[in-house]
């Protein structure tokens, strides 16, 4: 059967049958702990919703070696879900069904038809927007010519752009504006990649006279941190959300009363959990990278969101020192 309704059932069923398998054949290394009741949609932290294949690159900190294999295979050829039944798919991953249904689960999904219907849609509306020729989701290959690679990764920024400013939390981002408006200081901190969309940030506060101080030391970032006075606000950069000097950055200055801010893809990540609000950049990067890439411009697109918020807030005393700050850095 080929309808919506037909595809469930037969999924269900199979889901069911391989499962109880598993169970008898006792294989403890897919062997399923018990799943709780799954959620409708793909909700990450404070209901923001992602799409399936930022979910997927959001969930990775979350994923067993099984089912790591399994997002893997989907995030080279995601059409492949689409063309294979689920124990097709199992077995194309090196994996057993058991594993695949509880990568569907980890990702909010009800089970394996949900995420065929969600990858459908995702890619029926990238092909309606960038072309059936671009094969967006799938990773750049040894294959590709120099204007290929380049069409990938310029359509996979558009996207990321496209779905952080589309799936943006404006009340987080409001409070956030607020904080940072109302803020005696603003300390900055991330690691590798991150530190340079924490230096953008910080560059844009300082030339609008902001007290606004970038940590490249994760000592350092600690301790001032740990020495917060009243009134500050304290922002983590971490794309995967698991850098652990970031994390801890954040956990002291909750500590020490700051009001604590993570720019992260992974609203479900330890970095979110040690901050009062997040803000979430969706990505899905290509494994052939030096550093990040399409993460940083999603990252780079809140900073600007975030910055323009902050200096509109008082509008006059930003257009002034924009001006003064111009004039002595490009004299006549």
């Amino acid at each position: 059967m080929k309808s919506g309704l037909g595809l469930s059932i037969i999924f269900t069923l199979d889901e069911c049958v391989e499962l109880l398998f598993q169970w008898a054949k006792g294989d403890g290394s897919d062997r399923v702990a018990p799943i709780s009741r799954p959620r409708s949609g793909t909700a990450g932290r404070r209901g923001t919703v992602l799409g399936i294949q930022s979910t997927i690159e959001a969930s990775a900190h979350k994923f067993t070696p099984a089912m790591q294999r399994v997002a893997t295979v989907i995030r080279d050829q995601p059409r492949i879900v689409l063309d294979q039944t689920i124990s097709e798919l199992a077995e194309s991953c090196g994996t057993s069904v058991a594993s695949v249904v509880r990568f569907c689960r980890t990702l909010g999904l009800s089970g394996y038809s949900q995420l065929r219907m969600s990858l459908a849609t995702e890619l029926g509306k990238e092909a309606a927007q960038f072309g059936t020729d671009l094969m967006l989701g799938a990773e750049i290959a040894q294959s590709d010519t120099l204007q290929e690679m380049a069409s990938k990764v310029a359509s996979l920024e558009i996207l990321a752009i496209d779905e952080t400013v589309s799936g943006l939390d404006y009340g987080v981002l409001e409070r956030v504006v607020a904080a940072v408006d109302q803020a005696e200081r603003i300390l900055l901190f991330g690691i590798g990649a991150s530190q340079f969309v924490a230096q953008d940030l910080h560059h844009k506060l300082f030339r609008i006279g902001r007290n606004a101080f970038l940590l490249a030391d994760p000592h350092e970032a600690w301790t001032a941190a740990l020495l917060s006075p009243a009134g500050t606000v304290a922002l983590g950069f971490s794309h995967s959300g698991a850098t652990a000097d970031t994390v801890r950055f954040l956990e002291i200055a909750r500590d020490a009363g700051a009001l604590t801010v993570a720019l992260t893809g992974a609203p479900d990540s330890p970095l979110a959990g040690a901050a009062d609000e997040c803000l979430v950049a969706r990505a899905r990067e290509s494994r052939l990278r030096a550093g990040a890439m399409v993460s940083r411009i999603a990252q780079l697109a809140i900073v600007d969101c975030l910055f323009l918020g902050v200096a509109s807030q008082r509008y006059e005393q930003t257009v002034d020192a924009l001006k003064r700050t111009r004039d002595v850095t490009h004299p006549k």
